[in-house]
């Protein structure tokens, strides 16, 4: 088993709902048992700025799944909870990131893990403090030193 970290974001109707529903989806999904869920935040759109707030958050799952297979289940649950691809940062009814697969690094076509502009983003870090401040994204060190130097 393989411990694994989800970004969870929405921002276009029922957010909250959507959200926990998405975690419901992951947990009933074969291979994936959720551990724990972070609190959820309210955040600023980023990239384009001119849509409604986002609401974020971050789930911890133990999973028999590879990355790739991960990556799948989470995007057939955004499918299947409405998800529509756009515009790059545009609204959305759900994202689901995957951020940390274990202490893997993974770099193929279509999937970049440790999510690559997770560093960068409070809205990622904070959730994934509140899972696991000591958590150590592959080489990147800390979430916790990572969520300080945004500082």
């Amino acid at each position: 088993m393989t411990r694994a970290y989800v970004g969870l974001g929405a921002n276009l109707g029922p957010r909250e709902v959507t959200l926990l529903r998405a975690v419901d989806l992951l947990a009933a999904a074969n291979g994936v048992e959720v551990v724990a869920v972070s609190q959820l935040r309210e955040t600023a759109p980023v990239g384009v700025v001119d849509q409604p707030p986002f609401l974020n958050g971050a789930v911890a799952i133990e999973t028999s799944l590879a990355a790739r297979e991960l990556l799948d289940v989470l995007l057939d649950t955004e499918r299947a909870l409405g998800r529509v691809r756009g515009e790059r940062w545009g609204p959305r009814t759900v994202d689901l990131d995957l951020l940390v697969y274990g202490e893997e690094i993974v770099d193929e076509p279509g999937l970049r893990v440790p999510h690559p502009r997770l560093a960068e983003r409070r809205f990622v870090l904070e959730p994934l403090a509140d899972l696991d401040p000591a958590l150590l994204i592959p080489g990147l060190g800390t979430v916790s030193a990572a969520l300080a130097a945004l500082d």
